[in-house]
């Protein structure tokens, strides 16, 4: 039975919730559920994926506490953020059921050093955790912002890319890894007219490459070739995209210093949510400070790093770009007016700070209209 179609409950009068915890793996399913007819959790062990027997047990648990209690029952879910991802919780949102994603780094545990853990025991604590949300205790634990399918599937370029990129790196190093050995180190993999470089390549003692050796670097050369291929190919399809449903990517590309690529994981990755002020920006990124302070020690324990790792990486790219390609910016000129000469451990945390400061400005570019001070626009 669809919970969606259960009739709204007369005004006045008060209604009963069933609370239901699902601890995910990919072989089973553990749930964990407390229903206002009897006051304790029940636990319930089902395949990984059985979706039908998750609704059976749910709505013969409603229809059994809705009989007792003579008022409308309603159903409120959570599972962890995790290998699921979102497709469960769009599920459940379909048939009723007001579910919520956790963060798991969120939930407060057991400082034990051998404190027990078991998916039981995580379960129940889950349940806990959603009932004290539904109490209205948010900072019990931090709720996970579900992306539309249109968001989720947009951001799949850009991570495609990166991961595209990192493979070109390791098929590359192998390459120049394997002619190292041979004392040789202008092989250049990257450029079309490898076949031919590799046919006149002599090793250091003025030797033909060994057959097995020559092989095998065709062959990660040819893989090398593919990765590049698809790079270009994704790459296609932003610029594509970007053009048709992304303003927001063609916005920032607008600035110098941005490219298509940068512009497309800050857009997809951290200017599709709605903040609403400063804070909450650097903290979903992680540049948000973490405080220690407890009786008379105080002390700051640098940036937070809970936050998006793709988009705090790229955004510290940004930043280095940013002062190379926007020298006269206002942000540029505070970053070397604070660091001077000064090189090192000064210049990197610095940088980070000033990373902070680009992306609060370009939300602000975003969302209000406002050009970074001094910013320039490319021709």
């Amino acid at each position: 039975m669809n919970l969606s179609s259960v009739a709204p409950p007369p005004a006045g009068e008060k209604t009963a919730t069933i609370f239901v915890a699902l601890e995910l793996s990919k072989s089973t399913w553990l749930v964990a559920l407390h229903s206002p007819a009897v006051d304790k959790i029940s636990l319930h062990r089902l395949q990984g994926g059985d979706t039908e027997g998750l609704m059976a047990l749910i709505e013969h648990r409603r229809e059994q506490a809705q009989a007792a209690l003579t008022r409308p029952v309603r159903v409120m879910s959570c599972y962890e953020a995790g290998y699921d991802g979102f497709w469960l919780h769009r599920f459940l949102c379909d048939r009723g059921i007001d579910n919520q994603v956790l963060d798991a780094a969120s939930i407060l545990v057991d400082r034990r050093s051998r404190r027990a853990k078991t998916d039981r025991l995580d379960a129940a604590a889950l349940l806990r955790t959603l009932m004290a949300l539904e109490r209205g205790e948010p900072r019990v634990c931090r709720v996970v912002r579900v992306p539309s399918l249109e968001q989720e599937n947009d951001r799949r370029r850009s991570r495609e890319r990166a991961r595209l990129v990192n493979e070109r790196g390791q098929h590359s190093s192998r390459v120049k890894g394997l002619l190292m050995t041979q004392g040789i180190r202008d092989f250049k993999p990257a450029r079309r007219d490898w076949r031919e470089q590799l046919e006149t390549l002599r090793t250091a003692d003025g030797r033909d490459l060994p057959s097995c050796l020559k092989n095998e670097i065709k062959r990660e050369c040819h893989r090398l070739w593919q990765v590049i291929e698809m790079i270009m190919e994704v790459e296609a399809e932003q610029r594509q995209a970007a053009e048709i449903t992304a303003p927001g990517i063609i916005q920032l590309s607008h600035l110098r210093g941005i490219g298509l690529t940068i512009a497309s994981v800050m857009t997809n990755e951290v200017f599709f949510r709605d903040f609403q002020n400063r804070r909450e920006v650097a903290g979903y990124l992680g540049l948000a400070s973490s405080p220690w302070s407890s009786g008379a020690v105080s002390r700051d324990q640098g940036i937070q790093r809970s936050g998006n790792p793709r988009a705090r990486r790229t955004a510290i790219e940004l930043a280095w770009l940013w002062l190379r390609h926007q020298p006269d910016s206002g942000l540029a000129r505070w970053f070397h007016e604070r660091v001077g000469a000064g090189k090192g451990r000064i210049r990197r945390t610095m940088i980070v700070a000033l990373a902070r400061k680009l992306i609060i400005a370009l939300w602000r570019y975003l969302t209000q209209g406002l050009l970074p001070e001094g910013a320039m626009t490319k021709a």
